[in-house]
């Protein structure tokens, strides 16, 4: 199943909260994705918040010398504030248009740790490629097993006949940033030593 998401990735959206969370592996991981973004030259494409999650991902991506383009709708200028330190701001008129810019600049999205917005994108993603409206390949970074019951959950679809094609072929389930470079076919954008 590898193979099958072996791709070619420019740009990659990624979904998560607007907090912290209380667990300080989500805040790691989220540092740790910025700088693999920056080192692999790929252009993250987040929901534009300056809060949470969400600050340390953009944060460390244009510290480590990458491009982050962040998507806000107005009404949600004041509840996340808008990241003032990014190299690009899209503001949309609804979250709609939010979520179907996010998807229509990305190459692949990533779930990291979040709530119910990140979970809506997360699944609206997922019932897009199901329906082929679009083949852009969905991870889950299970930090610190916080979505351990969710992909059980997931694998209970499954097994209760509510999918039509088995989980791996829609997401890939990954416990650490590092892994998802496993997943990209990038070596023209690696530095050279």
């Amino acid at each position: 199943m590898r193979e099958f998401f072996k791709m070619q990735i420019r740009s990659l959206a990624v979904f998560c909260g607007s907090k912290n969370g209380t667990n300080r592996i989500h805040t790691e991981h989220a540092a740790q994705l910025g700088h693999l973004l920056a080192r692999l030259k790929i252009k993250l494409i987040y929901g534009g918040g300056g809060n949470g999650i969400m600050k340390t991902l953009a944060d460390n991506v244009m510290e480590n010398g990458g491009t982050v383009i962040g998507v806000i709708p107005k009404i949600l200028l004041d509840w996340e504030h808008q990241h003032k330190n990014i190299s690009r701001l899209i503001i949309t008129d609804d979250i709609h248009s939010r979520k179907k810019t996010m998807y229509s600049m990305c190459d692949a999205a990533l779930a990291l740790a979040g709530g119910f917005g990140t979970l809506d994108e997360l699944f609206e993603m997922l019932t897009w490629n199901q329906l082929s409206i679009h083949n852009k390949k969905v991870f889950l970074l299970n930090s610190g097993g916080f979505y351990d019951n969710l992909i059980q959950h997931i694998k209970s679809l499954e097994t209760n006949g509510f999918l039509y094609d088995p989980p791996e072929k829609r997401i890939k389930f990954l416990n650490d940033p590092s892994e998802l470079e496993n997943y990209f076919n990038n070596e023209d954008q690696k530095p050279k030593l």
